[in-house]
């Protein structure tokens, strides 16, 4: 079939091949002029099309097809062949695609979208490892002992463990299981008993679901036994066990029977435990780096399985740990703030404060446990969450002025969309953070002495060179009158995206190794400022072990949310690993990490239907059982297809992925979430700002509307005398987009309009 769908058939008769004919008696006539075939090359090609199509089905419209033309490849064979003779037409032909692959491939590159994507993987990836396995066995180790592995999941064998290592995360088994090989993959639970809750309101309070019990902790294994892609689960299914299993199906519970398998929430007793790590607050532990490692005693070669990273040696001395965490269980004072494991939402921002971070701080607010409704937050509270924005105050290559930190504040102070959040009334969970790229890098004891030899513009091993001229301490400072640098590359001065063709790449590579660092230095949970909160936290933070999400269906890590221990083992490895890779810190490089060395499983790969609910179905999958809402890409947040546009007001934020901890809209800067009141709607106490931003996109829209027209714009006015800023319900727009209900929910409860989503009044 190949060869007929190229060749034409009047080059072979009965099966023989035209040279073979003069040998037959009854044969036909045999062409002898190389003209002649060429003429009957062409006859042959006029009859072919030189257009084909293929008939592609259209989601949504059964009745219509898509049409996908493309050139006919045996129409273009015989014409070239027609013009330059078999073999040459053939290699003329041949080169020709060959070139225009290069040309489109060449195109993508130099006009392609900058957003944060990430080709197929590829197996032929250089090897990353940098550790022997003696040093692997000890990061296992320590993070195990530390209560940071709270599974059953399984060691890898290639770690060559010849002990389970204690676990003060997980209970004892009831019956130790049998040993399956000369390597221990288990490790022997030491903690307290769980008890497993059964979550609902209240039959006198069912209008809203009850706060998580302070304490609690998410079990991951049970998470990932109905969730996990990998194991063909629906991301529907899992958003259903995730409100079950919390109590955000409140009153609305149509589920009969029993619901154990979907438990997965559970609090520790702490009075059964059975051993309890001991305090390692001394000034040393000089056994520990030596315990219980595994070393070749038969003459062979202890690294034997593992591939090094080439060009590099291994590294020595051997890793040096920090002192053993001692676990406390989460529910034993949950008042008491963990510090090896503080509550602190990191975001990073670069730009102006827009709309995003203004979204993102509102749905911190609305969902999650700051007793902001309370005149006093209680001694004996739960431990208080806070959220930490971190503003690059310029383009990612600069260094910041001496004065940087005072006019950040000063631009806060102007800014309509953050001046709210300076109100004393948030003071206590909010709080802006200038970064300074040098300052965070110094401030990591294993990149320090190194990184300045690095590129710090890294991306899956893909460079992004500065001026040379620029550089000062590993960074860049950008002259202010170096308009010639700032024209020859403007990528370089980017400070946030803008538009789809201006995106800040810059920003965004900086932005990959900065949760790494502020995890590790500070602790906590670090966020995509395109990210909304969707519940409490409560049992997340519970739950020890370091996170992140799927990267879609690849077995691959997204770092948008990120968990990391304080000063962990695992962070040592990410950083001293990243370091003699040339500190790339994309998702897809720390996914290789990880793998390479069998670490995976300390860096916990959630599903992404907890963080990121969408994006399965806007990559094709999923679409015969899709959850609510059904988007197919990304923008349908702020701009909800019509046949869907009545769902957002119907549903309201409970029909919004309810379930899940967050919502990821994946980038889009540049959309209003409310483009009919593109402003901070909160109310009196807040209306100076207000009036700025409504005041901007006036102006924003009449010189627009000049610059179309050539004629200005009228301004109405009310009777005495200033701008008419009155809203009409007939100004709003029609069908309400899921962005804009969002918005105006959280608003709505700043405003003290409505409780937040558990019930909670904001009073002034």
């Amino acid at each position: 079939m190949a060869t007929s769908a190229y060749f034409p058939k009047s080059s072979r008769q009965n099966g023989h091949h035209r040279g073979r004919l003069s040998s037959i008696s009854n044969a036909l006539p045999v062409y002898s002029s190389s003209t002649a075939v060429q003429e009957k090359y062409a006859k042959r090609a006029q009859q072919s099309p030189w257009w084909i199509y293929i008939s592609l089905p259209i989601p949504g419209l059964s009745s219509r097809r898509l049409r996908v033309f493309f050139i006919n490849p045996r129409r273009l064979h015989a014409f070239s062949t027609t013009r330059f003779g078999r073999k040459r037409g053939s290699l003329l032909l041949f080169f020709l695609v060959i070139s225009v692959f290069f040309f489109v491939f060449a195109l993508a590159k130099r006009f392609g979208t900058h957003a944060k994507q990430w080709p197929t993987p590829f197996s032929g990836d250089p090897p990353t490892l940098i550790y022997r396995r003696e040093d692997l066995q000890r990061i296992w180790q320590w993070e195990v002992m530390s209560g940071h592995y709270p599974s059953r999941q399984r060691i890898p064998e290639q770690l060559r463990l010849k002990v389970a290592p204690e676990n003060p995360a997980l209970p004892p088994r009831s019956s130790i299981p049998s040993a399956q090989g000369p390597y221990a993959t288990t490790t022997r639970g030491t903690g307290a008993r769980r008890v497993y809750l059964d979550i609902q309101s209240s039959p006198d309070n069912v209008a809203y679901p009850p706060r998580p019990l302070p304490g609690s902790v998410a079990d991951m294994d049970i998470i990932m036994e109905h969730c996990d892609f990998a194991e063909k689960k629906f991301v529907r299914d899992c958003l259903e066990v995730l409100r079950v299993g919390a109590g955000l199906d409140n009153g609305r519970r149509v589920r009969r029977g029993r619901l154990d398998d979907w438990k997965y929430i559970y609090v520790e007793q702490p009075e059964n435990i059975t051993h309890v790590a001991r305090s390692l607050d001394g000034e040393s532990d000089p056994a520990y780096n030596d315990y219980r490692v595994t070393t070749a005693d038969d003459g062979s070669d202890p690294d034997a399985g593992l591939v090094k990273k080439r060009g590099v040696e291994w590294e020595t001395p051997p890793i040096a740990l920090p002192k053993r965490v001692r676990y406390t269980s989460a529910s034993e004072d949950p008042s008491e703030c963990d510090p090896e494991n503080p509550r602190i939402f990191h975001m990073f921002w670069t730009g102006p404060f827009t709309d995003k971070p203004y979204l993102a701080i509102l749905s911190f607010l609305f969902t999650q446990n700051t007793g902001l409704h309370l005149d006093h937050y209680p001694d004996d509270g739960v431990c208080r969450p806070q959220f930490w924005l971190w503003i690059n105050p310029g383009p990612a290559a600069t260094v910041p002025n001496p004065t940087a930190l005072r006019d950040m504040y000063d631009q806060l102070k102007a800014n309509p969309w953050a001046s709210p959040f300076l109100h004393p009334r948030f003071k206590d969970i909010i709080h802006f953070k200038m970064w300074n790229t040098t300052d965070q890098l110094d401030g990591v004891p294993e990149l320090k002495d190194e990184w300045r030899s690095r590129d710090l513009f890294n991306s899956g091993g893909n460079v992004i060179s500065v001026p040379s001229k620029l550089k000062e301490s590993g960074v860049t400072r950008a002259s202010s009158n170096d308009t010639a640098s700032r024209r020859e590359d403007d990528m370089i001065n980017r400070t946030g995206s803008k538009s789809l063709s201006s995106y800040d790449r810059l920003s965004v590579i900086l932005s990959d190794m900065a949760r790494f660092i502020l995890c590790h230095r500070y602790g906590g949970i670090y966020l995509d400022a395109d990210t909304i909160f969707l519940r409490d936290w409560e049992e997340l933070w519970g739950w020890k072990g370091a996170f992140a999400y799927r990267w879609s269906r690849w077995e691959k890590y997204n770092t948008a949310v990120l968990h990391l221990n304080k000063n962990s083992a695992l962070g040592k490895f990410l950083f001293r690993t990243a370091l003699k890779n040339n500190l790339d810190f994309h998702p897809m490089t720390v996914s290789r990490y990880t793998k390479e060395a069998y670490l995976e499983g300390l860096l916990l790969r959630l599903p992404d239907a907890l963080f990121d609910s969408a994006w399965l179905t806007t990559e094709d999958h999923q679409h015969m059982r899709p959850p609510q809402p059904f988007f197919t890409n990304f923008e349908q947040f702020f701009e909800t297809p019509v046949t869907d546009s009545a769902a957002p007001q119907a549903l309201g934020f409970e029909g919004f992925f309810r379930g899940a901890y967050s919502y990821h809209f994946h980038n889009f800067w540049w959309k209003p979430f409310d483009p009919a009141r593109n402003w901070p709607d909160l109310g009196p106490r807040f209306s100076e700002g207000e009036q700025i931003a409504r005041r901007r996109l006036r102006e924003a829209i009449t010189a627009q509307q000049q610059s179309k027209s050539k004629k200005p714009s009228p301004i109405q006015y009310s009777e005495s005398g200033e701008e008419d800023e009155e809203d009409r319900v007939e100004d709003d727009r029609r069908d309400l987009d899921w962005a804009t209900v969002l918005k105006r929910t959280f608003e709505a409860y700043i405003r003290g309009e409505r409780p937040n989503m558990y019930g909670e009044m904001l009073k002034w």
